[in-house]
């Protein structure tokens, strides 16, 4: 009853809140203003517009009858309370270091390059833009979705639904608990730690947007807290909340030691990687590993000579370990699935685009499978949506395809029947040896409905290449 009527007085003040948080950026907006700030991204001058855009599109919706969404706790309204109030708190810490409007005489550290106030100002630009990905991603186009959120990595997904439900933020005291249950971490200063990696809009709780990021940051999820305590705690060369410019002005100490590098997590594409470093004639570099994990990235380019010297320090640590325990997921095809690959003398194990190389990775969250050579190709192009649905691209999970001797009888003549009879010889095809670990893909608000498929639909669609059923 009581948390009934707390959730009632709250929709009676959210307008208002909406509005003065609006207001609120508006006014840090001007404060902005003075091109002696001019940094790269993100921009405060960028992000403050853009997220004050996104509430009243929030507001308006929530005017309209908030999207149909669950009731309850860790819900669109309890995350609202917490998003406003701490975008409050760093809006005024935002103001207390610029000069207010026309006031001149302001404090010439804040405009000195590397100076602490001017540091300050780069970490909060940060938090605003992890806070402006945060809304985009709970609240696209100002309706709420944070119940129907997929996580990149399937086991991430398994465990918040499982632990969390329907909620799309908790305490951080709540998920340390539910988070040590399956990778435990010593209190104190690693908890702490914990905390400050995971909790990038630094409000006190974790959101399911946040764990994406983090877990795709350092996965594979069998030893999510080892890798993070190997490139996060204890790698001289992890930095975070640093911007490209500061990454620059950091290695300009190493100009001189080429191989030299950090790596930080990525400004403008949440949940990669970006690393920089010294190239052979002094040059400055950064770059950002697509879609595999950071340690396999830094060992590559340990063995070509470009990442050898952690923050400039002469010891490189060894992260061949984290390369034994990432293993191939097995992907499993249905009889009847497979039965209409054979009758269409087709195989499932080969790569629908080039139809020369076996599947082996699966693109993630969405689940297609293709070869990795085109994939790459297709990232090459600079496309980062699926080649099938046009989904995001998140990550990416090697996968194994594993053979099946013979063609069954029923399948011939299901061949026979379907019109589909060729002089070859009858192939291998696979059969995988266990379920595959993507759980279905809840309802996207962004994308028209898709058909129901019957058979006769799903042989039209592997002729076409059209995109196929997750369990493809």
């Amino acid at each position: 009853m009581a948390a009934a009527a707390a959730r009632q007085g709250r929709q009676w003040e959210e307008p208002h809140t909406l509005g003065r948080a609006v207001r609120l950026l508006q006014r840090l907006q001007e404060q902005c203003g003075d091109p002696r700030l001019t940094m790269s991204p993100p921009r405060l001058r960028d992000v403050l517009p853009r997220t004050a855009q996104l509430l009243r599109e929030v507001a308006n919706s929530r005017r309209a009858g908030g999207g149909g969404e669950p009731e309850g706790p860790g819900g669109s309204g309890d995350f609202l309370v917490i998003f406003l109030a701490n975008l409050e708190a760093k809006s005024r810490q935002v103001a207390a270091l610029l000069p207010p409007r026309g006031r001149k005489g302001a404090n010439d550290e804040l405009f000195r390059e590397g100076s602490r106030l001017r540091r300050q100002l780069a970490k909060l630009a940060l938090i605003f833009s992890h806070m402006y990905s945060e809304l985009c991603a709970l609240f696209p186009k100002g309706k709420y979705c944070g119940h129907m959120y997929q996580l990149t990595k399937a086991p991430a997904h398994t465990f918040w639904r499982e632990h969390c439900g329907a909620r799309c933020m908790v305490p951080w005291a709540e998920f340390e608990s539910l988070l040590c249950a399956c990778h435990p971490v010593e209190p104190g200063p690693t908890a702490l730690a914990l905390r400050s990696t995971i909790d990038l809009t630094c409000s006190g709780h974790v959101s399911i947007f946040e764990f994406d990021i983090f877990t795709r940051l350092f996965q594979p999820w069998p030893t999510l807290l080892k890798n993070w305590q190997l490139l996060a705690v204890n790698h001289p060369g992890y930095m975070a909340f640093l911007t490209y410019d500061e990454v620059q002005a950091r290695l300009q100490a190493c100009k001189d030691k080429p191989g030299s590098y950090i790596f930080r997590p990525s400004c403008t594409r949440l949940g990669q990687w970006a690393i920089g470093y010294v190239s052979s004639d002094g040059s400055i570099l950064q770059t950002i590993p697509l879609n595999r994990p950071l340690y396999r990235a830094l060992l590559e380019g340990q063995k070509d000579g470009l990442y050898l010297y952690p923050d400039g320090k002469n010891h490189n640590p060894d992260l061949t370990e984290l390369c034994k325990v990432e293993p191939h997921q097995r992907i499993h095809v249905s009889e009847e699935q497979l039965q209409l690959y054979w009758a269409m003398d087709s195989t499932f194990e080969l790569c629908k685009i080039c139809a020369e190389n076996s599947k082996d990775v699966r693109i993630e969250p969405c689940g297609h499978l293709l070869c990795s050579h085109c994939l790459a190709a297709w990232q090459h192009s600079d496309s980062q949506t699926c080649p099938f649905c046009r989904c995001k691209i998140k990550g990416r999970e090697a996968v194994s395809i594993y053979q099946f001797q013979g063609k069954p009888a029923e399948a011939q003549a299901l061949a026979e029947d379907a019109g589909f009879i060729s002089d070859q010889e009858d192939e291998e095809l696979e059969l995988g040896q266990t379920t595959p670990s993507a759980p279905p893909l809840p309802p996207r608000p962004d994308l028209p409905p898709m058909r129901p498929r019957n058979e006769r639909q799903l042989k039209v669609d592997l002729l076409k290449g059209n995109p196929l059923p997750a369990a493809l």
